[in-house]
């Protein structure tokens, strides 16, 4: 039975899924546990969770290939765990689509906040406040609302965190952002993370959007600065 509060855990070191499980079901949430990749990947076919937490390295289906099949089908936020310290896990895991990453050995109470965090933004951008639902830019239309994106009339599929930099920086047009801002409004102050990942992340989008990657239309870099949206004039 799907549970609106059902986060996966995927991580082949039962001691260390066990004892997140029993902090998260402490905060009220349901867990769901698998200790293989194939396995992960059954299990969130099956309940559906609004967050993933997945290990790099598992048996017979690793966390970047599952990371990559979910980014395909949905848009929950997913969270990485590495034994490994270097920064090509790090970037490797975001630039597949997660939405954060989180080294071993870590507090449980960490990885409590960071999920909590993640929800939270996941769940405002979902729902916005304001009115804007529709920002439309020539052949490129965001429903900020709906969490979607068209091009020429065909949806495009975008991780969380690409559809989070684009609508910060379509909501933003023509301004210049850093890529501190960018990791600072999208991450989040208080996460810990390489901005080099906003790199990957805008590389990742313009694959998605421009005919020519190297020549972007929408979002363009002002060298030694930062990037802005200009509409795609």
């Amino acid at each position: 039975m799907v549970n609106n509060k059902t986060i996966l855990i995927v991580d082949d070191e039962k001691e260390i899924g066990q004892l997140i499980r029993d902090y998260l079901k402490g905060e009220g949430f349901q867990v769901i546990l698998a200790f293989d990749g194939e396995e992960g990947l059954k299990a969130y076919r099956k309940y559906d969770p609004i967050l993933a937490i997945l290990d790099i390295m598992l048996p017979k289906l690793d966390g970047i290939e599952i990371c990559k099949i979910i980014r395909n089908e949905s848009t929950i936020p997913i969270l990485m765990l590495s034994a490994k310290k270097s920064e090509t896990d790090k970037i490797l895991g975001v630039g597949f689509g997660a939405d954060n990453y989180i080294t071993k050995p870590f507090s449980p109470s960490e990885v409590v906040a960071r999920i909590k965090a993640q929800l939270r933004r996941y769940t405002k951008l979902s729902s916005p406040k304001d009115n804007r639902n529709i920002l439309k830019f020539e052949k490129l239309e965001i429903d900020v609302k709906a969490y979607n994106v068209y091009l020429d009339g065909k949806e495009i599929d975008l991780a969380a965190k690409e559809f989070e930099i684009l609508t910060y920086l379509s909501t933003n047009i023509n301004q210049v952002f850093t890529r501190e801002q960018i990791f600072n409004h999208v991450w989040g102050y208080r996460e810990y993370g390489d901005i080099n990942t906003v790199t990957v992340h805008i590389r990742r989008i313009r694959e998605k959007l421009e005919k020519d990657p190297k020549k972007p239309k929408y979002i363009k870099t002002v060298w030694g600065v930062g990037y802005k949206f200009d509409g795609g004039e």
